[in-house]
């Protein structure tokens, strides 16, 4: 007679969805031992290659309820795993710390009340006087920027996380199959995914991590999750202005909900996760670099050498993410909409969880 744990590494696990969230799940999942399939017909489309990977978590002003309780178990486990990931790619970190900025006084003062309240020193008010407000004020031609900075926050660069997942899970066999699932059932206590091509998959489990997507496959009677699009977008600027010198400013921070990410001396980036949207618009280049009441002349005159989108789903009625055991043997982990890379760790360690009380 097989043991139990026997039978738990013969068991077969279907990952649909390739991003981040698909790729931490096969990971955490593959590290018991299980045979893991990915399915997804492009991974280059999938919204997590327009994510910048700014990962806010200390400065999460709402404290309490799940949003706060998987923020803070992720914060908990990111140091773990990039010391694990660091084996596939020695240069993989968080670069910190973060630095959110405002020039509403009403949101400032909220900034205030919420450091004081928490009382962590890993979070402090920036002074008028500090290095980053002088040089941010100085660049951007403005007087008028607050903020706070968080030590424990900062940034991973989502493009190297991903092609370091890809190494691991190649490296543990895992299966990758560039096709597109367009119907899911279930038939004696196994489930079958059929691709387009009218391939069946026969699995253990299904995990739903294809975004938008998910909802297409699982019974909207039954199960009543409603998704709706949000537009992530980003582009690289090239500036052409000798006397301005964009590594005086902090490595990433955001002013007035846009993430800026200095590249080099005269080129940054600049992205946001705001438009209920499927195609950028044509004026991305102004939507993007409206964050001050008036813009310094070196942005105003800026040339976009490169841009991108992705598109995240956000549930509609329900709060982010979706995390769900929709029935025995089918679980949906989607909806992450701003905080896909944050709060990947935490995801795959409740859906591991919910793999083993299936299989046990």
């Amino acid at each position: 007679m097989k043991s139990l744990k026997e039978n738990f590494q013969k068991a077969h696990i279907v990952i649909i969805g390739s991003g981040i969230i698909g790729k931490f799940n096969a990971l955490e999942l593959s590290e018991l031992g299980l045979q893991i399939t990915i399915i997804d017909p492009s991974q280059r489309q999938n919204s997590s290659n327009a994510a910048l990977g700014l990962l806010m978590g200390n400065m999460y002003q709402k404290r309490r309820g799940r949003s706060w309780d998987l923020r803070k178990q992720s914060i908990e486990l990111w140091p773990r795993w990039i010391t694990f990931l660091q084996k596939f790619n020695y240069e993989l970190n968080i670069e910190k710390p973060l630095i959110q900025l405002t020039t509403n006084e009403e949101k400032f003062k909220k900034l205030e009340k919420f450091i004081y309240e928490s009382n962590d020193q890993n979070l402090r008010i920036l002074e008028r006087d500090s290095i980053f407000i002088n040089n941010i004020n100085k660049t951007f031609q403005t007087k008028n920027i607050k903020g706070m900075i968080s030590f424990r926050d900062g940034r991973i660069n989502a493009f190297s996380l991903l092609q370091t997942l890809d190494k691991y899970l190649k490296h543990k066999k895992v299966n990758h199959l560039q096709e597109e699932i367009i119907k899911i059932r279930k038939s004696n206590n196994q489930w079958i995914s059929t691709t387009r091509n009218n391939e069946n998959i026969k699995s253990n489990m299904v995990i739903l991590c294809n975004s938008l997507k998910a909802i297409d496959l699982i019974d909207s009677l039954s199960h009543n999750i409603k998704l709706k699009p949000v537009l992530g977008q980003a582009m690289e600027i090239d500036i052409n202005d000798a006397e301005v010198d964009l590594l005086s400013l902090p490595k990433q921070f955001n002013i007035n909900g846009k993430n800026i990410i200095p590249k080099s001396k005269n080129k940054l980036i600049i992205g946001s996760t705001d438009e209920y949207s499927t195609k950028p618009k044509e004026d991305t280049f102004e939507k993007l670099t409206n964050f001050l009441d008036k813009k310094p002349d070196w942005l105003m005159e800026g040339k976009i050498s490169k841009k991108w989108y992705g598109i995240r789903s956000r549930p509609d009625g329900e709060p982010s993410p979706i995390m769900k055991n929709l029935e025995k043997g089918l679980v949906v982990c989607t909806g992450f909409y701003k905080n896909g890379i944050l709060l990947a760790p935490a995801c795959s360690k409740w859906v591991a969880n919910e793999v083993k009380n299936y299989l046990f």
